[in-house]
């Protein structure tokens, strides 16, 4: 008897491969989307370029809007600045018979002086709207460039008189702010308790004011890294484990007083850094 031929059709491949690949590639892709981002030396995030240039535009630009607040003359003096910049420069280059070569240098050295009459100005005012108000001190101290460990407030009084400690390349600096009179005893009574866990590291003291033998706030800064460095790097990061025993601050003083809020952050500090 013969066989009879089988009728079935095969069965078209399905695109169920086709489906595979489409969720491995979504999977990559959701896999790449999830990948951590860049960090740099500091630990953080990285961030791009043009991102930096944009925060950093925008922190002058509010610079200067709070500056202008307080200080009118301010647009003006920069443009004096720069016109004086550019003319010397332009003076100059007729002298070398190339003042057309000259042109880009003059606009940049007088955007460049117009540039520093604008920190110089922007700092100054920062200071005169935060000098004589409790937490003063601290605030310029937690501000300075470099490895300034600053610990706000380790002693004070009711009547807000405090006293500041930073720990740094020179050792141990005390920074009075308040009544003279009232602000001894705290310097003393801090040096007796520091002197306990840093044996020969030097400790100065600093008492902030117009009177004499005092720092005024807007010389603070200057004033304290001017001291001699007697420590090294590694003196210091030893120095401050010991110091951290001591605990921080002791009475509640403001963190730095701040009268345009987080402006006033952006305009002395930020600029200054630059």
């Amino acid at each position: 008897m013969a066989r009879s031929k089988p009728t079935d059709t095969p069965t078209p491949p399905t695109k169920a491969g086709k489906g595979a690949t489409g969720s491995t590639k979504a999977g990559a892709t959701s896999a790449k989307a999830g990948k951590a981002p860049k960090l740099g030396k500091d630990g953080k995030p990285k961030v791009g370029r043009w991102t930096r240039m944009k925060t950093q535009g925008g922190q002058i630009k509010q610079a200067y809007t709070l500056t202008y607040k307080n200080d009118p003359k301010l647009p003006w003096v920069m443009l004096i600045a720069f016109v004086v910049v550019a003319a010397v420069v332009e003076l100059v280059a007729v002298l070398f018979g190339a003042p057309l070569l000259f042109i880009p240098i003059a606009v940049l050295l007088g955007l460049l002086a117009a540039l520093v009459v604008f920190g110089r100005r922007a700092q100054g005012s920062a200071y005169r709207q935060v000098e004589g108000q409790p937490g003063a001190a601290a605030w310029v101290l937690e501000g300075m460039r470099g490895d300034w460990r600053v610990s706000s407030g380790v002693a004070g009084t009711p009547q807000m008189d405090a006293v500041h400690r930073v720990l740094g390349r020179p050792g141990i600096i005390l920074v009075a702010e308040g009544s003279p009179q009232r602000v001894r005893p705290l310097i003393a009574g801090e040096k007796r308790r520091i002197a306990k866990v840093v044996g020969d590291t030097p400790i100065y003291d600093i008492t902030v004011g117009d009177d004499e033998g005092q720092v005024p706030l807007k010389k603070l800064s200057s004033h304290v890294m001017k001291l001699p460095r007697n420590l090294d790097g590694a003196e210091v990061n030893s120095l401050g484990k010991r110091m951290n025993a001591l605990g921080g601050a002791r009475m509640p003083i403001p963190g730095g007083p701040m009268p345009g809020g987080k402006q006033m952050s952006v305009s002395q500090r930020q600029l200054r850094r630059r």
